[in-house]
């Protein structure tokens, strides 16, 4: 039996190397309403976030006064667990208090 090797051919290919990014970030943000105590939401930032009582309590005011206010910025999971733990926290001591994550912008 003979094998007819004549019309395969060998491709070469340049190995690229690979290019990892980094993945997209989010933000954390908390948004006012009139119902929620301001010493709650410090304790939200305190408990999830990590902040000190007074980077708590600056977050809490820029939330109060302006509207809304970044806590932190993370990757996706941990932005979306982050969300949940502050709607589980609010829900547990019936406030009405919001949380959502919003992508990072482009540094």
């Amino acid at each position: 039996m003979a094998t007819h090797l004549d019309n395969q051919r060998a491709t070469v290919l340049d190995r690229q190397p690979a290019k990892l990014a980094p993945p997209p970030m989010y933000q954390v943000i908390l948004l006012n309403d009139d119902y929620t105590p301001m010493e709650f939401v410090v304790a939200v930032l305190q408990r999830i976030f990590g902040k000190s009582e007074e980077e708590a309590s600056r977050i809490m005011l820029k939330v109060h006064h302006e509207g809304r206010a970044v806590c932190g910025v993370y990757s996706r999971d941990i932005a979306a667990t982050r969300v949940e733990m502050v709607r589980q926290m609010a829900q547990a001591r019936q406030h009405p208090l919001q949380c959502v994550m919003e992508p990072a912008p482009e540094a």
